[in-house]
């Protein structure tokens, strides 16, 4: 039985950042993993889970989450901004290198999410241009 993750970028706060794509793949999961303030800014959605956890333990969020979704379940590990910029969607592939032969048989997807460097880049003209 081979389950999915998703690796879910929530945007730098403000709900309008969140992309359409992110809340799709937040709205279908079974299970979130996440920090706990980065879970509190997710809706409820009846009949999931939540898994919060202290903001430096990334690596045991990771393993929990592959854990989970080695079962056959599709799980998400919520990341603000975007997952690969500083976030989970690191930890997650060392947590798959590491670990045993079937986390390498999960679905894995990373969801993009926008950077706060990139919104605040954008509100002030095109400073990174």
């Amino acid at each position: 039985m081979s389950g999915r993750l998703a690796v879910i970028g929530l945007g730098p706060g403000d709900d309008r950042y969140l992309t359409r794509e992110a809340g799709d793949a937040l709205r279908s999961a079974e299970a979130l993993y996440a920090y706990g303030s980065y879970l509190d800014r997710v809706p409820v959605v009846p009949d999931q889970t939540r898994h919060a956890s202290d903001n430096r333990e990334e690596s045991a969020r990771a393993e929990a989450a592959l854990r989970h979704a080695a079962q056959g379940a599709s799980v998400a590990i919520v990341s603000g901004g975007d997952p690969g910029v500083f976030a989970m969607a690191a930890s997650v592939c060392e947590a798959i290198e590491a670990g045993p032969e079937e986390w390498r048989a999960l679905d894995i997807v990373v969801v993009p999410g926008i950077t706060a460097m990139l919104a605040v880049a954008a509100r002030a003209g095109a400073p990174l241009g």
